[in-house]
C-alpha cells in the first residue's frame, strides 16, 4: 500500500534520439526473410500500431542519454544541480554492470557529494520504481527532493535482431515469433525532479500506488541471457500480453478500490506501451474508458522504462493532462510486475 501526502512531482525533462527509423524501413531489412516465408510487407505496422521509432547516435551510452534528460528537467525547473539530494538511474539499459550507471550521470550533471546515488532495475518498471523509492525518501523526511531518470539505448538489440533474422536462413515462421517483439523497441530518455510537497501545493502530487508481483511467468521474456554473444531478447509476445493484463487486472482492483481512484475518477492513463493490441485488451479487461488513455506508441515504439513517464511528460506540454485532473500511471514489466500509481493535480497553477 503506498499513500504520500507531502509528495510533488516538479519538473519532467525528455529527450528523443535524432535518428527515426520507420517500421517500412525494417522491413526493407527483412526483405530477404519476407520472401523466402512469404510474409506480406506492412504487417510490422499494422500488428504492432508502430509507425516509427527513434534511435541514439551509434555508441550513445545510456547515461549519456540520461544525463540529456535531466539536464533538460534542471533547465526547465530552474533547479542548481547542487541541491539535488537524491538521484536514481532507473533503465533497462544500462552502460556496464559496474559502477552503477548513477556514477556517471551524478558526474555528468555536477551534481553535489552529499547526493545519495544508485540504480535500480525492474524491466520496464524501473522508472516506477524509482518514483516510489525517491517517494518514500521524501515523505520519511530523509531527502528533500531528488532525480529520477532513464536513458534507453535499443540500437544494439535492433541491429543484432535484424542481422540474426536475415543471416539465419532456417528459420520458419514459428521460429521468429520470439524476436518480434525486438522489432518493436524505440530509444528516449527522460527525468523527473521530485520534491517535498508544500503546505499549499499547486503542483502535481504523487499520492497513490499499488502493486502486484506474478514471478510464476517470469519465463515469458528474457534478454541477453548469460553467455550470449550479441544483444537478443526472446519474447513470447502473446502469452506475455494475457498474462500481464492478468497481473494488471489483480493491480486494478486493489488500486481502483481506494475511494476517488475508480476509472470515472480519473481523466488521463499513462500505460507502458508494448502495441495496439496489448492496450486494447488492456482497457477492456480492466472496464476503462480508452479514450481517457494517453498514448504515443505510434513514433515511439516500446521505449522500455521510458514510456510511461515520457508520455506523461509530452502529455502535460500539449494540455492533454492539465489543472485540475487526476492521472494514473500504469506499468507492467516483464517478470512479471505490475505497478500503479496515482497523481493529483487538483490545484489551479501549473507545473513546470
Amino acid at each position: 500500500m503506498l499513500q504520500y501526502s507531502r509528495v510533488c512531482l516538479d519538473t519532467f525533462g525528455y529527450q528523443l534520439p535524432p535518428r527515426t527509423l520507420t517500421s517500412a524501413e525494417i522491413e526493407n531489412r527483412l526483405a530477404p526473410l519476407y520472401d523466402r516465408l512469404r510474409l506480406t510487407p506492412g504487417r510490422l505496422e499494422l500488428m504492432t500500431g508502430i509507425r516509427e521509432r527513434r534511435l541514439w547516435p551509434r555508441g550513445t551510452r545510456p547515461s549519456e542519454a540520461a544525463i540529456l534528460a535531466g539536464r533538460k528537467a534542471l533547465e526547465k525547473g530552474g533547479w542548481d544541480p547542487a541541491r539535488i539530494d537524491c538521484l536514481i538511474f532507473t533503465s533497462v539499459s544500462r552502460d556496464m554492470m559496474e559502477p552503477a550507471t548513477a556514477s556517471f550521470v551524478h558526474l555528468g550533471l555536477g551534481l553535489p557529494p552529499t547526493c545519495l546515488i544508485f540504480d535500480i532495475s525492474n524491466a520496464c518498471l524501473g522508472f516506477l520504481d524509482g518514483m516510489v523509492m525517491l517517494a518514500n525518501m521524501i515523505e520519511l523526511g530523509q531527502v528533500e527532493n531528488g532525480l529520477v531518470v532513464s536513458g534507453e539505448t535499443a540500437e544494439e538489440l535492433l541491429e543484432s535482431t535484424l542481422e540474426t533474422l536475415v543471416r539465419d536462413t532456417s528459420l520458419s515462421r514459428k521460429a521468429i515469433k520470439p524476436a518480434f517483439a525486438s522489432l518493436t523497441i524505440g530509444s528516449g530518455a527522460i527525468a523527473l525532479i521530485m520534491e517535498r510537497a508544500g503546505a499549499d501545493e499547486r503542483r502535481c502530487r504523487l499520492v497513490h500506488g499499488r502493486w502486484r508481483a506474478s514471478t510464476g511467468h517470469s519465463d515469458l521474456c528474457h534478454g541477453n541471457q548469460h553467455g550470449a554473444r550479441t544483444t537478443l531478447m526472446e519474447t513470447n509476445s502473446e502469452e506475455l500480453m494475457h498474462r500481464g493484463v492478468e497481473a494488471a487486472c489483480q493491480t486494478w482492483q486493489l488500486f481502483s478500490s481506494v475511494p476517488g481512484w475508480g476509472g470515472e475518477d480519473i481523466d488521463r492513463f499513462f500505460c507502458h506501451q508494448v502495441g495496439t493490441a496489448h492496450a486494447r485488451l488492456l482497457f477492456e479487461r480492466l472496464g476503462l474508458d480508452s479514450g481517457k488513455n494517453f498514448e504515443t506508441l505510434a513514433r515511439l515504439g516500446n521505449v522500455g522504462s521510458v514510456s510511461a513517464p515520457i508520455t506523461m511528460a509530452m502529455a502535460m506540454e500539449q494540455g492533454a493532462f492539465k489543472p485540475g485532473q487526476k492521472a494514473a500511471l500504469l506499468g507492467i514489466g516483464s517478470g512479471i510486475n505490475c505497478m500503479m500509481l496515482g497523481v493529483d493535480w487538483r490545484a489551479t497553477d501549473g507545473m513546470h
